[in-house]
C-alpha cells in the first residue's frame, strides 16, 4: 500500500474519533453545567477546553467562559484550527483522496455525514439545537465505524483504519481521565460530595459508559471502580486496555503483511503487556495524574513510531 494511501486512512480515521470524542465532552459538559450556578458551569467548560490542549487560542479570544461562547469555539469558529467543522472536513477530504481503498458505503457515510454537518455548523449553534448538531456528529462515527466493520477487506487499509481509531481513542479516554483528577475537582474537599459524584457521572457519559458502568457493577458508581473500568476493563470499548489490545491485534497484522516488524509493533507489544498485567492498586501508588500523562506520552510515541514504520509523516 502506498504511504499517501495508509497516511490518509490513519488520519481520516484519527480525526474522526477526534471529533465524535470531543462531541462527546462538549454533551457531558452541557448536561453538567445546566445543574451548577454561573461560576461553576464557567468551570466545566474550562476544564473540557483544557482538556483539548486549546485554552491559549480560547482565552485569546475569550475573555469568560460561556457555554455558547465555548462549544461554538469548539463547533465551528474560524479561529480555531481544531474545530470540529474543521476536522470534519479533513475527514472527508482524506476520505475522498483514497476512495479506491475504501468500500463505497464507507464513502457515502462521510460524503453524506460531511455535507449534513457542514450545513448545521454553517451558522452559530443556540443552545436549542446544541443536542441536535451532537447527535448528528456522534451518528457520524457511527455510521462510519458501521461501514468499516460490515463492508471493508481486512486488508491493509482496514488496519491501518483501525489503528488511527485505537490510537486516537485511547489518547482521549486518558485526557478526559485526567481532567477529572487534574483539573475538575477544584479540592479535596469535595471528595464524595454530591459534586464529585456529578463530575465522575459527566466523565462516564463522555465516554458513553455511564450504562456499561452500572450494569456491571449493580448501580453503584465510585472513584475506584471507574478508573479501574477506563484503564483496565477490557470488555468495555473504550478502555485504555481494549483500546491497546485491538490496537496490537492491527499491528501485528499490518507487520505480518508487510514481512517485516517495525518500532511500533514493538512499543505497543510491551505496551499492552504491561496495561494486561497492571492492578488499580498499581495505579494509584504511582499516581493517577503521572500515570495517565505517561500514557499519553508513550501513545503519542506509538503513533508517530506507526508514521515512521510506514513511511508516512503524521
Amino acid at each position: 500500500m502506498l504511504g499517501r494511501t495508509a497516511n490518509g486512512l490513519f488520519w481520516m480515521f484519527r480525526y474522526l474519533e477526534r471529533v465524535e470524542n470531543t462531541a462527546r465532552l462538549i454533551d457531558a459538559a452541557q448536561r453538567m453545567a445546566l445543574t451548577r450556578d454561573i461560576v461553576s458551569a464557567a468551570e466545566e467548560w474550562r476544564s473540557v477546553i483544557e482538556t483539548l490542549g486549546q485554552r491559549v487560542a480560547y482565552e485569546s479570544k475569550h475573555g469568560t467562559y460561556t457555554g455558547v461562547q465555548a462549544w461554538n469555539f469548539l463547533l465551528r469558529d474560524r479561529d480555531n484550527p481544531a474545530n470540529l467543522h474543521a476536522l470534519m472536513r479533513s475527514v472527508r477530504t482524506n476520505a475522498r483522496a483514497v476512495r479506491t481503498a475504501i468500500s463505497s458505503e464507507l464513502w457515502t457515510a462521510i460524503n453524506e455525514s460531511w455535507m449534513e454537518i457542514d450545513d448545521a455548523l454553517s451558522r452559530p449553534v443556540a443552545q436549542s439545537n446544541l443536542g441536535d448538531v451532537i447527535k448528528l456528529i456522534k451518528r457520524a462515527g457511527t455510521l462510519a465505524h458501521g461501514a468499516v466493520a460490515n463492508s471493508m477487506l481486512r486488508d491493509a487499509g482496514f488496519n491501518f483504519a483501525r489503528a488511527g481509531t485505537f490510537v486516537e481513542r485511547a489518547d482521549s479516554t486518558a485526557r478526559v481521565l485526567d481532567m477529572k483528577y487534574y483539573l475538575l475537582l477544584p479540592s479535596v474537599s469535595y471528595v464524595g460530595s454530591s459534586l464529585d459524584a456529578g463530575q465522575w457521572d459527566q466523565l462516564l457519559r463522555s465516554v458513553s459508559g455511564d450504562r456499561a458502568f452500572r450494569w456491571l457493577n449493580a448501580g453503584k458508581a465510585d472513584a475506584r471502580g471507574i478508573v479501574e473500568f477506563l484503564i483496565l476493563d477490557e470488555r468495555f470499548p473504550r478502555s485504555l486496555a481494549y483500546s491497546y489490545s485491538l490496537l496490537r491485534q492491527n499491528l501485528t497484522t499490518l507487520s505480518r503483511l508487510h514481512g517485516t516488524e517495525g518500532r511500533a509493533s514493538e512499543l505497543i507489544r510491551d505496551s499492552a503487556t504491561a496495561l494486561a498485567d497492571l492492578t488499580i492498586d498499581a495505579v494509584f501508588d504511582e499516581g493517577l495524574h503521572q500515570f495517565l500523562t505517561g500514557f499519553q506520552r508513550r501513545n503519542a510515541e506509538i503513533g508517530n513510531a506507526i508514521a515512521e514504520d510506514y513511511r508516512f509523516l503524521a
